[in-house]
């Protein structure tokens, strides 16, 4: 019996009871869209961040007050800790020859007021390097100059959220804040990072000098010359190991860390970062890979339980195509024919019900203002359809079996 045969003998048979052949293939269908939409949507955000640690740069250097919470972890502990001081920052800069910018940055949560607006902010102080060491662009106006800085002038910078939030469509440079109680002017817009790295979006950033005079010293328990972290830029990609191997013994020697002691900081670099979140989301898409296998082998069990019915109803069919001479091999290839073409229309309908999902979820992100482009990659269709097809052909060999095995005459006896 050839191929196209027993295709036109599968579609005539699904074709002739549509209801039970639609039910059957809703297990694989709905196990396909869910492996398309999860995998998909999990390497969707997998390249968003990606392209947000691109934007950072490979040879960006995180330092942060506290010991690490784990070996090889992201970050250490983030909060009141004031074990890192402008005077370090002042050290790397000086001493490690591997670095080749340094921004000391201070966070404090603030009151913002503008017209009829009043808001609870991040207030960033940083100093004029921190827009080259994090790749910040202005959309209006301009960054914190040297000026601003060394004269602890009341100066903002906004960050496009916050901007839009307090003056919605207007422009607000040149126009006064109070931060606090203390009037800012402000002098420029960032540019949006986006969701990942976007701190700056919803962040006022004035000179550090200025936050530490006005702002932070009203914080109680904060030291004048605290800060809550260290962003360091490498000479090069293929230096920053040099660089965090200075910047630690530079900060053990200024600490007096005895050698026996662990680190009162935590040193973590883009490359340990991106590291990390590969291992989280290759883990992410194995397991909601997992999860939708499941509804795969629900949808496989469905079509093995239709197909030994199928056998039954046909016993006298298969009995009179023995008896014309059709062999073993034609009976299972039959029906193995007709699960796998279930199993493939299940499949590429899943395909198209997963591409829908995807589109929803990204027009759904995208109104709250995490724009997520919306794509499918091939190899997960592919990995998707083939394993349909392949629960199919799994599904459909026991029935095939039992059918090629049954003796013609006591087929065309039975009733």
């Amino acid at each position: 019996m050839k191929l196209r045969d027993c295709l036109l003998a599968a579609l005539g048979t699904l074709s002739s009871h549509k209801m039970r052949s639609a039910l059957t293939m809703l297990g694989v269908l709905i196990g396909v869209a869910a492996v398309i939409s999860m995998v998909s949507l999990t390497k969707m955000e997998q390249a968003m961040v990606e392209e947000s640690f691109q934007s950072l740069g490979a040879d960006l250097i995180f330092v942060t007050p506290g010991a690490a919470k784990y070996e090889g972890g992201i970050g250490g502990t983030i909060g009141p800790l004031a074990t890192l001081t402008l005077e370090d920052a002042e050290a790397i800069a000086r001493d490690a020859p591997s670095v080749f910018a340094v921004s000391p940055v201070t966070e404090t949560m603030t009151q913002i007021v503008a017209g009829g607006e009043n808001l609870a902010s991040t207030t960033m102080g940083v100093t004029p390097n921190y827009q080259y060491v994090r790749n910040l662009q202005t959309e209006q106006g301009e960054f914190i100059t040297t000026q601003d800085y060394q004269g602890k002038k009341r100066v903002v910078v906004l960050g496009k959220q916050l901007a839009e939030d307090l003056f919605g469509q207007l422009s607000p440079v040149g126009q006064n804040i109070r931060i606090n109680g203390r009037q800012f002017m402000v002098i420029g817009v960032l540019e949006p990072k986006g969701s990942i790295f976007g701190g700056e979006d919803q962040a006022a950033i004035v000179p550090l000098s200025t936050a530490q005079a006005i702002i932070s010293s009203g914080v109680t328990g904060t030291s004048a010359h605290s800060i809550q972290g260290i962003s360091i830029q490498a000479q090069s990609k293929e230096v920053v190991d040099s660089a965090q191997w200075e910047v630690k013994a530079i900060l053990r020697q200024r600490h007096h860390i005895k050698s026996e002691d662990d680190d009162d900081f935590t040193i973590i670099s883009m490359d340990d970062i991106s590291s990390t979140a590969d291992q989280m989301y290759a883990i992410g898409s194995i397991v909601w890979g997992g999860i939708a296998g499941i509804s795969l082998l629900v949808g496989g069990i469905g079509i093995m339980n239709i197909m030994l019915v199928s056998v039954t109803e046909r016993i006298r069919e298969i009995g009179l195509r023995k008896a014309l001479g059709a062999k073993r091999r034609d009976i299972l290839i039959q029906f193995l024919t007709e699960s796998a073409m279930m199993s493939l229309l299940g499949g590429v309908i899943g395909v198209l019900l997963g591409w829908i999902l995807i589109k929803i979820a990204s027009i759904v992100l995208a109104s709250m203002g995490y724009p997520f482009p919306a794509m499918l990659p091939a190899d997960i269709v592919a990995i998707a359809v083939g394993m349909a097809v392949f629960v199919g052909l799994a599904s459909g060999v026991y029935p095939a079996i039992r059918a090629a095995r049954l003796d013609p005459i006591d087929a065309l006896h039975h009733e």
